[in-house]
């Protein structure tokens, strides 16, 4: 048993050895960094991999996540330019950018992050009137993102964002401001039907200018197609009657060219002439002369108008 009681003691101690440096191996994951000292003061920090630390010597400080982290602090009560208290709570985005700093800068990070979020935001707030508080979010964030940064750069830390979660005046400054905000609403309701009926009356008075003009119209079109019309008669009528004339001059002339044609002798001229003398003792006169060399003519012819009767 002695002689294997020195094997005994060297496996423990390798086993020892073995257990100490195995302890003192770690591996970094991805968006970490360890802060690593040396018998109490600052070395190095560690990043992504695998890392072994000197037993006894060294030892991590500080595990640090380098995501970006929110932080939701509870509401504050400010105070306004007025005098009006209220309550505003607040949400921080933020990442660390330098471990050494972050570690080593102050004391309780977080801690110290509400605070100054909280007396920064009391500060913005008293320079603002309570109007000016509702209706200024942006400006607010942007103020108070630019000083926590400003203030928090030599603790490592980014502040990438800042808002305001909510705004809680006083009850009575809320019951006026829903008096306001419905004297508001129904104002711009009034307006909003005083000017339906505007654009309503507008659009029947157009319809009706419309419809008298295309009335008008339709009456102008009336009357000239009328004229038009009666026009066209007229043109008819005078191109019948001149062509009535024409045919009966025609007719006249055919016959006139048929006596020349046919060499008739003094009787028969007039005999022509009496039978003109006919047509017209058929229209309104009274009174026809008839000369003295037809006379014998006209008896002779009514006397064989008379034979023709018997």
């Amino acid at each position: 048993m002695d002689q294997y009681a020195p094997i005994i003691i060297v496996a423990a101690v390798i086993l020892v050895v073995a257990g100490i440096i195995f302890k003192h191996i770690h591996v970094v994951k991805q968006s970490y960094a360890y802060v690593i000292e040396r018998l109490g003061a600052y070395k190095t920090v560690w990043g992504v991999g695998i890392h072994a630390l000197v037993p006894f010597l060294d030892r991590i400080a500080k595990r640090v996540s380098l995501k970006e982290q929110v932080l939701d602090y509870p509401p504050q009560p400010v105070i306004t330019k007025d005098n009006v208290t209220m309550q505003i709570d607040t949400v921080v985005y933020f990442s660390i950018t330098d471990p050494k700093l972050y570690t080593y800068g102050v004391e309780q990070p977080m801690i110290a992050m509400e605070t100054l979020t909280a007396t920064t935001l009391r500060n913005i707030i008293g320079d603002l009137e309570l109007d000016q508080t509702l209706t200024s979010r942006d400006v607010i964030n942007t103020k108070m993102r630019a000083i926590l940064d400003e203030a928090t750069d030599p603790w490592g830390i980014k502040v990438t964002r800042v808002e305001l979660k909510n705004i809680l005046p006083p009850a009575d400054i809320q019951n006026s401001m829903e008096k306001q905000m419905k004297a508001e609403r129904d104002r711009r309701q009034a307006i909003l039907q005083a000017e339906g009926q505007k654009h309503s009356a507008i659009l029947v008075a157009e319809g009706e200018k419309e419809s008298a003009i295309l009335r008008a119209s339709a009456e102008k079109e009336a009357r000239i197609l009328k004229a038009e019309a009666e026009k066209q008669a007229a043109i008819l009528k005078a191109e019948g009657e001149a062509q009535a004339i024409l045919s009966v001059q025609k007719a006249t002339a055919d016959a006139l060219k048929l006596l020349n044609e046919a060499h008739p002798n003094e009787q028969v001229i007039k005999l022509k002439a009496l039978e003109s003398m006919q047509v017209v003792a058929n229209g309104q006169s009274t009174k026809i002369i008839i000369p003295s060399e037809m006379q014998g003519l006209a008896g002779l012819a009514t006397g064989i108008k008379e034979v023709i009767k018997e």
